[in-house]
């Protein structure tokens, strides 16, 4: 890493703490459950110091989702990737990634994209800290002050589905996020049909995470067509440009990418086979909000819509969310869902992120949330 940046504070120290969340609700994708209400969910945070001060990230183990565990993401932050940037100069964050790279081949993926989000969070916060100012202002970008937000509807059973989608909207939620993809296209269907039932003025998403074969897709998609759906998120494989290219020809519903999208390259590619109608910005996918801001710059100039989502997050995650969201003026809603789902027991003082279905944005140092360091370490695993 060279030594240029304006933030020439070495880095002291890197740790990584497991902390078990409560979890307020269930939530289930396609791939199988995520929270159990009543359980707890794990999270990974870790702490970059630089001399006093300190930035904070999260990573979010999802198995259901993709293959970074809790182990794997404890052992490749203490074994690979904070051992060669202990010394580094904090400010150049593009280095550290450069440095993350080299301990952890990207091969066709980024390579632990998870864990490496967690560090590059972190910096993020700890740069911010170091200069004062929030990470909006680090990067000279913020272009709205408030973020819309879906609520998650994962229940099978229609009835439950209905009810799921009415409390969001007595909690302000303007749009719903159905997940689909379990259960088969009838179901998924039957569920879809009820949630719009309930809510006829509602703007309805729906999101397979991979679930589907084209076919089934298809199907799906002339079903709901008459639905009014605004948006039809991952019916195919991450790795199947050509099917997800098949079925947005065949779509009056708009396709978006979540999974496919490992970085800039693939969103190209995507975009050259008119395989997409939008792109899903999602920091922990992506590896941290450096690259996360290259995807959203390169799908600007390619002309294709970015829409927001992220990893049921808690407050450090959701934080860096907000601010890349606000910075490309993202108003369609995004999938930030941790809020709905799980305690951030880690904080200083309340945390209320969420007003009338809409975020604001953090102003504060960082990413304007202050972690309890003793409350993190009194939480964490042994």
């Amino acid at each position: 890493m060279n030594s240029s940046s304006t933030v020439g504070s070495p880095i002291t120290s890197i740790e990584a703490f497991v902390v078990d969340l409560p979890t307020a609700r269930d939530f289930s994708i396609s791939g199988g459950t995520v929270a159990s209400a009543g359980g707890t969910m794990p999270r990974v945070l870790v702490r970059i110091a630089a001399g006093e001060t300190c930035g904070w990230g999260e990573a979010t183990p999802t198995p259901s989702w993709t293959y970074e565990t809790t182990e794997s993401i404890v052992s490749t932050i203490r074994s690979y990737l904070a051992p060669p940037l202990i010394g580094a100069n904090a400010g150049d964050i593009d280095g550290a990634h450069r440095v993350m790279a080299r301990a952890i081949s990207a091969g066709y993926t980024t390579g632990a994209p998870i864990a490496k989000s967690a560090i590059d969070v972190a910096l993020h916060d700890l740069v911010g800290r170091l200069l004062g100012v929030s990470i909006g202002d680090l990067w000279g970008q913020r272009r709205v002050d408030r973020v819309p937000l879906n609520w998650i509807v994962s229940a099978s059973d229609p009835a439950r589905a209905a009810d799921e989608a009415r409390a969001g909207r007595e909690s302000g939620y303007r749009a719903v996020k159905i997940k689909v993809g379990g259960e088969g296209v009838n179901a998924d269907v039957a569920r879809v049909s009820a949630v719009r039932d309930a809510l006829p003025d509602a703007e309805i998403w729906v999101d397979a995470n991979q679930a589907y074969l084209a076919h089934d897709a298809l199907r799906m998609i002339r079903i709901l067509e008459p639905l009014d759906i605004a948006v039809f998120e991952q019916p195919l494989r991450a790795n199947d440009p050509l099917g997800h290219a098949r079925v947005r020809a065949q779509s009056r519903i708009p396709i978006a990418v979540d999974e496919s999208l490992v970085g800039p390259l693939d969103l190209t590619t995507f975009a050259r086979l008119d395989a997409l109608d939008l792109a899903v910005a999602k920091v922990q996918r992506s590896g941290g909000l450096y690259p996360s801001r290259r995807l959203c710059f390169a799908a600007e100039d390619l002309g294709i819509g970015i829409i927001g989502s992220g990893l049921t997050d808690s407050a450090l995650g959701f934080a860096a969310s907000v601010h890349l969201f606000a910075a490309f003026g993202v108003d369609r809603p995004a999938d930030l869902n941790g809020p709905q789902f799980l305690a951030s027991d880690y904080l200083q003082g309340r945390w209320e992120p969420v007003v009338d279905g809409c975020a604001s944005v953090p102003t504060g140092p960082g990413l304007g949330v202050e972690v309890d360091e003793d409350a993190v370490r009194r939480l964490a695993r042994h």
